[in-house]
């Protein structure tokens, strides 16, 4: 009873913030293939916050931040998801300086997770959570600079951004972070680990090709290019989440037992 009282809750609140963001702009053409991609991933948004809060419970007690904040991510990707449809069915183009807002935040939340899931089993420093909350705020605002044009050329927002991630990589990679998590022992962890960090390796790379080809080759079409960074989103916030989820219940099963 008390999942159903807060998932009702954190619907009414979280669709009640995106109607009213969106109160001039509620209709959406049929044919619309982008348009309806911003809505299929709103949904889905969603209902992965919705599943995440109401299964914080449902894991041991080291394992609620981790999934908690995997909730927070993607409600906010959901807000603003719901914000940039808006603008789209109203002017037609979405520019990628709009998903700043939701960047600036959920990235970090994300790298910062990699420290919470380590935490969640084993004693770490402190140090790992700043280095990579850091490196993730660099990256993000490197990125920001440069599409803004606060920088004399966006070329040099787009190298700051490349470094931080490279960084950001060999930290969760060969770093400190990720030799604390080849020390766990656990087979289920390591699995779920490596899949996070194949997530900011694969799925993060579009982010910056993206950039490649609108500044460097410009050859893409603009609509397709909000596909792929839609479609880029929904698996980089819910798959990011779900694999945590995972190895969270596997770790409260195995305690159980």
């Amino acid at each position: 009873m008390k999942k159903l009282k807060f998932f009702i809750i954190s619907l009414i609140i979280l669709v009640g913030i995106s109607f009213g963001a969106n109160a001039e702009s509620m209709f959406l053409a049929s044919d619309d293939f982008v348009g309806i991609t911003f809505w299929v991933i709103s949904m889905g948004m969603l209902a992965a916050t919705a599943f995440f809060f109401m299964e914080r419970s449902s894991v041991s007690a080291n394992w609620r931040t981790a999934i908690t904040v995997a909730g927070i991510i993607t409600g906010i990707a959901f807000i603003n998801y719901m914000y940039i449809r808006g603008i789209w069915v109203q002017t037609g183009y979405t520019p990628t300086l709009y998903r700043y807002v939701d960047w600036f935040i959920t990235m970090p939340l994300q790298m910062i997770q990699f420290y919470l899931v380590i935490a969640a089993v084993r004693n770490v420093p402190s140090g790992i959570f700043w280095r990579l909350l850091f490196g993730s705020l660099v990256m993000i605002c490197g990125g920001y600079l440069g599409e803004a044009g606060h920088l004399p050329d966006p070329i040099f927002g787009y190298i700051i951004s490349m470094a931080a991630w490279i960084y950001l990589l060999y930290e969760i990679f060969s770093g400190e972070a990720g030799r604390f998590a080849t020390k766990v022992g656990n087979k289920s962890f390591l699995t779920a680990f490596n899949a996070l960090r194949m997530i900011v390796t694969v799925g993060w790379s579009i982010y910056p090709l993206g950039n490649v080809y609108i500044y460097l080759i410009g050859s893409i079409d603009l609509n397709s290019l909000i596909v792929i960074y839609n479609l880029a989103d929904f698996v980089n916030k819910i798959a990011f989440g779900l694999v945590i989820w995972s190895v969270a219940m596997n770790s409260t099963g195995a305690r159980s037992r």
